[in-house]
This record gives structure tokens, C-alpha cells and sequence, in this order.
């Protein structure tokens, strides 16, 4: 008995232990990439791309606060991909199959196509030297969230039935990474393009 107890147990163990560690599911796009349509797309040209990253803290329903202040993305890659077939897409099957069990990726080709810069300090950042055309534009935005919340302790009770719940609060601190991304247009040769990138 004791011997059965003990194989179930060990079954229920590996049984969490292969869930938790489990790999999630890969998506890739099935049309073909074009790499001559990237390469024209990311020729140079005479127009500029500039803007602000940054995200804002959510709310408990999952949603930016509006009012809520700038956590502007300072230091960090924004990265920029030109709008091929295959692009689309990959961003079509992302909005349809990504969730907690699955991944959407991108071949090494396409993901090769793609030009990157920094931002500053205060989350600026400028593309130049762009052709007219259609582009994606990502960048991942970090912040941390700290508090303190009160945990129960205890009750304790006097000599005339009453209780007390005893409380001591504990500080905590939960980190968040946003992803943050739009998709923004040059309409002509010499475009100075603003965006907010959040």
C-alpha cells in the first residue's frame, strides 16, 4: 500500500514538474519572404522617423491609465521592420494565435531585415535616411511597481470574547515589461515623421 502511494505520488510530481517546464507552442508565417522587397523597402532615402517611447502604469482591468504619468523607455533598442507580404502576415497569425501557450516568430531572414537604434536618456529616438513607405515599429518598455500591503497575522482574544486580527504589512515590488509598437507611414521623399511610440 505504502509502496502504491508512493508511485502515485512520484507520477503526480514529474506529471507538475513536465507541465511547468513544458515548451510553448512555435507559430511561423507560411508565406514565402521576399528578401529583394525588404532590401528596396530599406533602401535609403531622404526622410526621417523621430519619437518618443514610453508606456503608462495599467490598470487593475488591464488597460493604460490615460491620465496616468510617462514611464519613458530610456536606453533601450527600438527596432524597425519594413511592412513586406511576409510581415504582414506574421503580425496577422501574432493577433490570432499568441497567448500564454503559444509563440509567434518571424524566419532568422525576415528578423535580419530590420534596423535598430537607441534611445537616449528621456526615451528619443531617431530613424533616418528613410524611403517612402510602410514600417513597424517595436520597442519593450520596463518599469517596476512598489507598495506595501497589509498581511494577516494572527487573532487574538480577551477575557470577554472579543477578537482581535492582528495585521503587519509587507513592503513588495512587482516588475512589468510593456510592449510597445505602432505601425507608421512616410508618404513622400523628405518627411519629417513625429510619432509616439507607446
Amino acid at each position: 500500500m505504502r509502496k502504491q502511494k508512493f508511485i502515485i505520488l512520484s507520477l503526480f510530481i514529474t506529471s507538475i514538474f513536465f507541465k511547468a517546464n513544458a515548451q510553448k507552442a512555435a507559430y511561423y508565417p507560411q508565406v514565402p519572404f521576399d528578401s529583394l522587397q525588404a532590401k528596396s523597402m530599406l533602401a535609403l532615402g531622404t526622410s526621417s522617423i523621430e519619437g518618443l517611447a514610453f508606456t503608462k502604469v495599467k490598470t487593475s482591468l488591464g488597460y493604460k491609465a490615460p491620465l496616468a504619468p510617462k514611464i519613458l523607455a530610456a536606453n533601450v533598442t527600438v527596432t524597425l521592420y519594413p511592412v513586406t507580404t511576409y510581415f504582414e502576415e506574421w503580425y496577422r497569425l501574432r493577433k490570432k494565435e499568441e497567448n500564454k501557450k503559444t509563440s509567434v516568430y518571424m524566419s532568422q531572414e525576415a528578423f535580419h531585415w530590420r534596423i535598430t537604434v537607441q534611445t537616449d536618456a528621456y526615451g528619443r529616438f531617431k530613424f533616418t535616411k528613410m524611403k517612402p513607405g510602410k514600417y513597424f515599429i517595436q520597442s519593450f518598455a520596463s518599469y517596476s511597481r512598489s507598495g506595501s500591503t497589509p498581511v494577516y497575522r494572527g487573532t487574538g482574544y480577551n477575557n470577554y470574547g472579543g477578537q482581535t486580527d492582528y495585521y503587519e504589512y509587507q513592503n513588495y515590488t512587482n516588475n512589468y515589461t510593456d510592449r510597445i509598437e505602432e505601425f507608421i507611414e512616410v508618404t513622400r521623399d523628405g518627411q519629417a515623421l513625429e510619432i509616439k511610440l507607446r
